[in-house]
């Protein structure tokens, strides 16, 4: 049995809620003498690496989370500020258990803490989160507090992260790239200068500044809303290319010289093409909502494409499984088996930058060759009972072709859609594709009104 109060911040593939109100110390500390038994690091036989990002809470919660483990006799290696991919970065690097808090994309009152196994591999709902959660629960029922016993070190990171990234992607030189990067007073502030050094590019900044009241905009650029200020100043100052980053800056998004947005599924078909040509006939994942145009491309390129749920530790333990040396999530999230089979929104835009200056031309008709259909977006819908209205679904179109992969697609010969649940709200998703504006705008209104009645 989980406490309840674990129950609430338990998520599938995380621990996240407001902070204090929800995700306290308290908490944190369980959870951090939990994760420390799990991993085996107690009782002085190893080490976790712990990072935060830049919220007001997370200073409170990276202590409370090293002392929990300190008080199971694990020792701690704490990295400072980071980027979730910096934080899978130093876990893959020194082969530790990783814990990063942070809330991601969330607004500024939540937090939560992302935690991995030595060698950045996942810790989801099902591979080891609920039994942590159990286990924390029989340290809150105790009455006294262990003192930490174990060891604490701090690390800077964020040089070698820097530099192994540009060994997996080399940008090359000679055509120098005039990118704006937004960084939504997020952890892209504090890891862009870092990467970027190096780089032949004129960079123009935009609230690099950390601030976890996120005073400009979300920093959660799957909201396309928040992407108005680095759309409006690519077009102002004639830039190349524009990157938007997410709070913990493990999410790319890419706006082209237009002020467009650019398809993560086309950043998908991109890499993909980009990874088979250095591993001819290479397996590639991607997720159930990306473009048809995806399997395709990989297809044209030699390799394999596997089509899996989406969800970041599904599909790390499927690039594990199959030897993937790529997946990518049209959520913008793009994992690479040279980065420890983690997500990294910096990599993507690295090879988008790559893909650029190998060329003269420019972002859109650079990625015009990937986007081929018309996508109507992930239109959420509250429902009362969402497996009713799925089962309904399902019989409203039993005559055409349907897998239950990840909740419901349904494929059309010039369309398709899939539904599925969300994990944590009453929520439906839905995602639509077809050849052409009217044939995407007639299923996704058809469907919509099954959903809605």
């Amino acid at each position: 049995m989980i406490d309840p109060r674990l129950a609430e911040v338990v998520k599938a593939y995380d621990v996240r809620g407001r902070s204090p109100e929800q995700l306290d110390p308290v908490l944190t500390r369980a959870l951090g003498e939990a994760f420390a038994l799990e991993t085996g690091v107690d009782a002085g036989r190893g080490t976790v690496v712990i990072g935060h990002d830049m919220r007001d809470t997370s200073p409170s919660l990276v202590a409370a989370f090293s002392d929990g483990v300190r008080a199971q006799g694990g020792n701690v290696i704490g990295i400072g500020l980071a980027s979730t991919d910096l934080l899978y970065f130093a876990s893959g690097d020194l082969d530790l258990p990783g814990a990063m808090i942070t809330a991601s994309h969330n607004p500024a009152e939540y937090n939560g803490i992302k935690l991995c196994r030595a060698g950045a591999r996942p810790i989801g709902f099902d591979t080891g989160l609920s039994a942590i959660a159990e286990q924390a629960t029989t340290f809150l029922a105790r009455t006294e507090l262990p003192e930490p016993t174990g060891s604490y070190a701090e690390l800077d990171a964020l040089s070698r992260y820097a530099a192994y990234l540009h060994q997996i992607v080399p940008v090359p030189v000679g055509r120098r790239l005039a990118v704006v990067a937004d960084a939504g007073n997020g952890m892209a502030g504090h890891t862009v200068p870092s990467v970027f050094a190096t780089l032949d590019v004129e960079l123009t900044p935009m609230y690099f500044e950390l601030d976890g009241t996120f005073p400009n905009h979300d920093a959660n650029p799957l909201d396309h809303s928040t992407l108005v200020d680095l759309q409006a100043k690519v077009r102002e100052i004639g830039a190349d290319i524009g990157l938007a980053f997410d709070g913990d800056a493990d999410r790319c998004f890419v706006v082209d010289e237009r002020g467009e947005v650019v398809s993560p599924s086309a950043i998908t078909a991109l890499i993909a093409s980009r990874a088979l040509l250095k591993s001819p006939g290479a397996t590639i994942l991607h997720n159930v909502i990306t473009s048809r145009a995806v399997p395709e491309i990989i297809a044209e390129n030699g390799g394999t494409a596997v089509r899996t749920p989406v969800g970041h530790s599904l599909i790390k333990a499927e690039m594990a499984r199959t030897g993937a040396v790529f997946g990518g999530e049209h959520s913008g999230h793009f994992y690479f088996k040279d980065f420890f089979l983690a997500d990294s929104g910096m990599i993507a835009a690295l090879h988008v930058m790559a893909a650029l200056a190998e060329t003269t031309g420019t972002v859109s008709e650079l990625m015009s060759q990937y986007e081929r259909y018309v996508s109507s977006g992930e239109i959420n819908s509250t429902v009362a009972d969402a497996p009713a209205v799925l089962a309904e679904l399902t019989h409203a179109y039993a005559d055409l072709p349907q897998d239950m992969l990840d909740g419901l697609t349904v494929t059309g010969d010039t369309w398709w859609f899939n539904v599925r649940a969300s994990n944590t709200e009453p929520l439906l998703r839905l995602n639509v594709e077809g050849d052409d504006d009217r044939t995407m705008a007639a299923v996704r209104d058809e469907v919509l009104a099954v959903i809605r009645a």
